[in-house]
């Protein structure tokens, strides 16, 4: 499954996450040290914390964690929970930190861009953490994309992960349902057949076009499949790569001197993602 990491560094994007020679560092009691209480990454690789405190134990840390005073007690991690908890693992009892003052939105969007920069969260994370920004900071989609660097079109994508049932969400969380099928799936209304569909693919370890290929094929009424089936070899192969690039039902008619091209579509929201898809690359 690919990941997209953010096209601009961490600290361009939140310039007071930057660290220079000017900042007072403290050490502070590891004990006093909060998790982000907005993060979004619900797992986290015990492998790579491993490696990571195996070399902060031969090291130390070298980069400060950035932390703001808490309100309940002690410090909230801003920046540096990854070090923190390897910190834990290697037995530190004090680390390096920079104190600043951050707001609750600002410290959820930190979370997401430091996770989403090292492309350490799953698909569902990730559309939680959009969810959660969108609704916290009164954020439209397009205000969104420009915060995270990303295109308008992938905060739909992913957005629309979260209309899937938990079941489906759940295997994509753990990487038994790529991204590729989670979109073939959204094009199913029924929440019953989607999650067929996804436990059949799991068990028979259906590729995306496969899925595709089970969803979208005609098979409602005699007549459409006829025609489909009459299609030039070409108007079909072009058919089903507009499918495959919409995630939706595509249909194309050919005429004598002119045809037509049905697209399907579930709502509003769905007509608003293909509409978006298809002029991603318009001038």
């Amino acid at each position: 499954m690919t990941k997209r990491g953010l096209g601009r560094g961490l600290d361009a994007l939140i310039p007071q996450l930057s660290v220079s020679d000017e900042d007072k560092v403290v050490s502070v009691d590891i004990r006093d040290l909060r998790p982000n209480p907005y993060q979004p990454r619900r797992t986290f690789n015990e492998e790579k914390l491993q490696e990571l405190s195996n070399s902060i134990r031969e090291h130390g840390i070298i980069q400060p964690l950035i932390v703001r005073k808490s309100e309940i007690k002690g410090f909230d991690i801003v920046a540096g929970e990854r070090r923190f908890r390897a910190a834990k693992l290697a037995g530190l009892q004090v680390v390096p930190a920079v104190v600043r003052d951050f707001s609750d939105v600002l410290l959820m969007e930190i979370a997401l861009i430091e996770n989403l920069q090292r492309e350490d969260l799953n698909p569902i994370e990730i559309a939680d953490a959009y969810a959660n920004l969108i609704e916290k900071c009164d954020l439209t989609q397009d205000e969104l994309a420009k915060r995270v660097g990303q295109s308008r079109s992938h905060i739909t994508n992913m957005l629309r992960l979260l209309q899937l049932p938990s079941e489906i969400q759940d295997m994509v969380s753990r990487g038994t349902l790529s991204m590729g099928h989670a979109r073939a799936l959204l094009s199913v209304e029924d929440s019953d057949v989607q999650l067929s569909l996804a436990e059949q693919a799991v068990r028979e370890d259906w590729s995306v076009r496969k899925l595709e290929t089970v969803i979208y094929e005609p098979k409602k009424k005699v007549s459409r499949e006829t025609k489909s089936n009459n299609l030039p070899a070409e108007f079909r192969r072009y058919q089903e790569q507009v499918q495959a690039y919409l995630g939706t039902s595509v249909r194309i008619q050919p005429g004598k001197k002119r045809g037509k091209i049905e697209i399907e579509y579930f709502s509003d929201e769905d007509l608003k993602r293909i509409m978006d898809l298809m002029l991603l690359h318009a001038p």
